[in-house]
C-alpha cells in the first residue's frame, strides 16, 4: 500500500503544480523595447520611448525595455519580474547590461529588474529611488508617459557612467558609414552585368528577343526590377542578447 500511497501523493502534487503554473500571468513575447499590453500609453508616446531606447542601445549596447501589464497576480511583481528576465534575457551575453522596467497598472505596482553587469552602477538603493522618487510621483498625477520618460532618462544617465564595452557595428551600419567606396564599384559592375545578361539571353533566345525598355530597369520576367522589394527588414527583429539577471533591482507602488 505504501508504494501506491506514494504514487498517489506524487501525482496529486504534480497536478497541483501544473495547475498553478497554468494560472500564472503570461509573459508577452519580446518584440519591441516598449511592450504595452493595456494601452496605458498613446501610440505617439510609445513610439517616442521606443526611439529613445533604440538610440541609446545603438550608442552604448545597453538594452533597456519597458513592460506594462494589467497585473502580475497571483505572483508578486518580484517573482513575475524574475520570470520576465529569464524569458527575455535582455542585455548582452556575458556583459549582462540589461534593465527591465515593469508596470502593473491595476495593482499600481512598479518593478525595476537590473542585470548582473549593471548592478554596480544601479544598485538596489538607486533602483528604489528611481521607482519611488522619479517614476511614482508622476504616476500619481496620471502622467504615465512623463514618469516612464523620466525613469528611462535616469536609467540611461546612470548606465552612461559605466565603461561598458562598445557595441558591435552591424554590417548595415558599416556600409552606411562608408558609402563612398561602394558607389564606384557599383557603377563599374552594373554595366558589365547588363552586358553579360544580354549576351546570355541573345544566345538563348535569339537577338531579336533581347530588348531594353525605354524607361525603368527591367531584366527578365518578374525577377529583378527597379521597384523590387527592399532586402532589409523594418526593425521587427528586436530581441534579448542573452543577458543574465541575479535578482537585483527594486519595487514600489504609486
Amino acid at each position: 500500500m505504501k508504494p501506491l500511497r506514494f504514487l498517489f501523493s506524487f501525482c496529486a502534487a504534480l497536478l497541483l503544480t501544473t495547475a498553478a503554473a497554468q494560472t500564472l500571468a503570461p509573459i508577452p513575447p519580446l518584440k519591441a523595447r516598449v511592450t504595452d499590453t493595456v494601452g496605458m500609453l498613446k501610440p505617439n508616446q510609445r513610439a517616442a520611448l521606443e526611439k529613445k531606447l533604440q538610440e541609446h542601445e545603438s550608442k552604448t549596447g545597453n538594452q533597456v525595455a519597458l513592460l506594462i501589464v494589467k497585473n502580475t497576480e497571483p505572483e508578486a511583481i518580484e517573482q513575475y519580474g524574475i520570470r520576465v528576465a529569464e524569458t527575455w534575457k535582455l542585455g548582452r551575453k556575458s556583459i549582462d547590461d540589461g534593465v527591465i522596467l515593469i508596470v502593473a497598472k491595476d495593482t499600481r505596482k512598479l518593478r525595476l529588474e537590473v542585470g548582473r553587469g549593471a548592478e554596480g552602477i544601479i544598485p538596489d538603493a538607486y533602483a528604489k529611488r528611481i521607482v519611488q522618487d522619479v517614476i511614482a510621483p508622476r504616476f500619481r498625477q496620471n502622467d504615465f508617459y512623463g514618469g516612464l520618460n523620466d525613469g528611462v532618462t535616469t536609467i540611461h544617465t546612470l548606465l552612461n557612467k559605466e565603461a561598458f564595452p562598445a557595441p558591435k557595428k552591424s554590417a548595415q551600419s558599416s556600409r552606411s558609414d562608408n558609402p563612398i567606396g561602394l558607389f564606384p564599384l557599383l557603377f563599374v559592375l552594373f554595366p558589365i552585368l547588363i552586358i553579360i545578361i544580354g549576351i546570355i539571353r541573345a544566345r538563348r533566345f535569339g537577338r531579336n528577343d533581347w530588348h531594353q525598355p525605354s524607361s525603368g530597369i527591367f531584366i527578365g520576367g518578374g525577377g529583378w526590377g527597379s521597384g523590387g522589394n527592399e532586402s532589409w527588414s523594418s526593425g521587427s527583429d528586436f530581441g534579448g542578447g542573452g543577458g543574465d539577471f541575479g535578482g537585483g533591482g527594486a519595487s514600489g507602488d504609486w
